[in-house]
């Protein structure tokens, strides 16, 4: 059974940066698809981008380009998010997820996996 676990949450000041870690562990293969989404208190979740394990291809939602950025380390079996030029809106639960299809795209229900949650709280 795949499982994921997130680090790297925490508290920064506005314009600071974070970077989110997400370690795949357990399972015979990786899921295809790589995502991270975040969810802010009594607001739906939100995908941020994801990434293919094969070609590192990425993709990244148009609220978040220039300042996020999805990568992963294939021998590490870790995906990351580096957030950058943080703003309090940012603030949310953060969740890394694994989709066995390739096609899962921007839709949490695609995805099979979910990490327990990292908290970010980003202070003006």
């Amino acid at each position: 059974q795949v499982q994921l676990v997130e680090s790297g949450g925490g508290l920064v000041q506005a314009g600071g940066s974070l970077r989110l870690s997400c370690n795949v562990v357990g399972g015979a293969f990786r899921p295809d698809i790589m995502g991270w989404f975040r969810q802010a208190p009594g607001k739906e979740r939100q995908f941020l981008a994801n990434i293919r394990w094969t070609t590192g291809s990425t993709l990244h939602a148009d609220s978040v380009k220039g300042r996020f950025t999805m990568s992963r380390d294939n021998a590490k079996n870790m995906v990351y998010l580096q957030m950058n030029s943080l703003k309090p809106e940012d603030t949310a639960v953060y969740y890394c997820a694994g989709s066995k299809s390739l096609v899962a795209g921007v839709y949490d229900h695609r995805y099979d996996y979910w990490g327990q949650g990292t908290q970010v709280t980003v202070s003006s």
